[in-house]
């Protein structure tokens, strides 16, 4: 079992590159195929839809079939994607790329939670999810200055055809090690319905759909834009806040676990958690040209306590019923990851509307947008908490 979960967490390593990599080629794809900023915020929204919107077929093929066909079947069609990729000569076919990319991610994350939750005890379930995610957010860090170095050795092009050769051989991998845990026999097969039906599942799926959704749109997209329209970064810059920012999401991850076994309580751990996150969004509205490492603080901030998401999907596995956990945790992914997608696209939108296109006196600040946009992230948050003050706590 070992082996195999150390290849499902490998997968999850470019689950986490795929979706935070666009920060870093964004000068470079704005130059060579025209993709502005709106385009690749609709581009990384694609992806987090497909991959949500994936989440629940998964969730039934864990429970049918097993974490293993699942995850290597579906992985094979991300390692397609990235070849597309990296053959793209506009902004429709980075679209097609991250659509297909964010199929093969979908299943990974789950299928190592759905082992988990299956062949350890609920008591090691967040301390496992929390290792799992915190060594897979080490495909952030290599997201950010190790692949912008790689696109100035061998291009844009040649890193994503790299990329493409790993997910094939990865996926390889889980097909070769995972084994499949028995299936559960229930009476019932059950559905999503008989999930959706428990109200004390709500406020934990609406805190999943508002704590993911900041710090998966800052750092896989807004942190690049963001340091080169208002601090006027380079690529080498850009790599190393969001370097930063990767390591700031690792150690919260780490951190999260540990905190739970202390606290006792995953619903205020939680929720302390994401007020602070909400702290460093606000600090980011009032302040987003500040000098000096103000804005990489508060950027690394929204990282390392917004790093709940191991936490809030241990919340829910504990009321998930045996038969169910498959659909069940993948229905939990799905809303986070949907809102996530949602949030990129409007965003997007968001930042288009307000960018400014005049200069002179009358000119509005480059900061105009981004400020909007933290703002937003903010207000999401909040709403997330205030939904969340309700759930029912777990016992350790």
């Amino acid at each position: 079992m070992r082996p195999g979960i150390a290849a499902l967490v490998v997968a999850y390593v470019l689950s986490q590159f795929y979706r935070a990599f666009l920060a870093v080629l964004s000068p470079v794809l704005a130059v060579d195929i025209g993709a502005t900023a709106e385009n690749l915020a609709s581009a990384s929204g694609l992806w987090f839809l497909a991959f949500a919107l994936m989440q629940i077929p998964v969730g039934v093929a864990l429970d049918r079939v097993g974490p293993r066909l699942t995850a290597a079947g579906l992985l094979s069609i991300g390692g397609v994607g990235a070849a597309i990729f990296a053959l793209a000569t506009g902004p429709a076919a980075i679209n097609v790329a991250m659509v297909l990319i964010g199929i093969g991610c979908a299943p990974v994350l789950m299928a190592a939670y759905y082992i988990f939750a299956r062949s350890f005890s609920p008591a090691m379930f967040s301390t496992l999810a929390g290792v799992a995610i915190g060594i897979g957010s080490l495909g952030n860090i290599a997201a950010s200055l190790p692949l912008s170095l790689a696109v100035e050795a061998i291009g844009w092009r040649g890193a994503m055809w790299g990329l493409s050769g790993l997910t094939f051989i990865t996926a390889a991998a889980i097909w070769t090690l995972v084994r499949d845990p028995e299936q559960v026999v229930h009476t019932s097969k059950g559905s999503l319905l008989d999930l959706l039906r428990m109200p004390v599942l709500w406020p934990i799926l609406i805190m999943m759909a508002a704590c993911y959704a900041p710090a998966a749109g800052l750092r896989g997209l807004w942190v690049g834009p963001y340091m080169t329209d208002v601090f006027h970064a380079d690529a080498e810059r850009i790599g190393l806040v969001t370097l930063v920012m990767g390591l700031a999401m690792v150690a919260g991850n780490f951190a999260y676990g540990p905190l739970d076994r202390l606290l006792g309580s995953l619903k205020w751990l939680i929720f302390g958690g994401n007020v602070l996150a909400v702290a460093c969004l606000l600090g980011l509205y009032a302040y987003p040209a500040a000098p000096g490492i103000t804005p990489i603080v508060l950027l690394a901030g929204v990282g390392f306590f917004g790093a709940s998401f191991p936490m809030v999907m241990a919340h829910g596995r504990a009321f998930l019923p045996p038969h169910l956990v498959g659909r069940g945790v993948t229905l939990i992914n799905f809303f986070g990851i949907s809102v996530a997608g949602i949030m990129q696209i409007i965003t997007g939108r968001l930042h288009h509307a307000l960018t400014p296109t005049g200069a002179g006196l009358n000119s509005a600040p480059p900061s105009t947008p981004y400020a909007a946009l933290f703002a937003l992230y903010a207000v999401l948050l909040t709403a997330g908490l205030l939904v969340y003050l309700f759930s029912k706590d777990r016992a350790n």
